[in-house]
């Protein structure tokens, strides 16, 4: 299922909120359905635009390239949902497979795609709540601007929002004008 909405400019913080609620409901339901685990995919979308063609389109490679991994590893989906929402496209996929081979294909995906610093693939297991990279040996994210560990950055605004929001813009851009 896919649910659209137009692209708008700017969102606020309480729409943000309000999006992460739904989104954790939708996880929840999920989790309780299916009793399986679930795979969530937002963007990396600093500043308050969410929903631009850029982003829109960020978000279409993410999905081919998640739709592949799951085929490719013969894993059987139960379900996956799409919505492009004014707060930024989200997706979810549920997977009969144990979680932590899961995330850790979805975390290689992220570090080895060159949209994959973009894409915030989170594995969610019924019994044991978020698979996190610590979990599998893996190292946290690192920033986008220098080699520090992400949400330090991020949290601290250690980098101006221009520059981590124009370096977001120049990784979608190399990636579509590589031919």
């Amino acid at each position: 299922m896919t649910t659209a909405t137009p692209v708008q400019t700017g969102v606020s913080l309480e729409a943000l909120l309000a999006a992460k609620e739904s989104r954790a409901a939708r996880q929840a339901d999920w989790l309780t359905h299916y009793q399986q685990p679930i795979i969530s995919l937002t963007l990396v979308t600093p500043g308050a635009v969410k929903n631009s063609l850029r982003y829109r389109n960020t978000m279409g490679v993410a999905l081919q390239m998640c739709d592949q991994m799951l085929w490719q590893n013969g894993w059987q989906v139960l379900d996956r949902q799409v919505f492009w929402l004014p707060t930024g496209p989200e997706a979810m996929w549920c997977v009969a497979h144990q979680a932590p081979e899961i995330k850790a294909h979805c975390a290689a995906l992220e570090q080895s795609h060159p949209l994959g610093r973009l894409w915030d693939l989170d594995v969610i297991c019924p019994q044991a709540g978020h698979v996190g990279r610590l979990s599998l040996g893996s190292h946290m994210r690192r920033c986008l601007i220098c080699d520090e560990p992400a949400h330090a950055c991020s949290r601290s605004r250690k980098h101006p929002l221009e520059q981590v929001v124009g370096c977001v813009e120049k990784m979608i851009d190399d990636w579509f004008i590589r031919d």
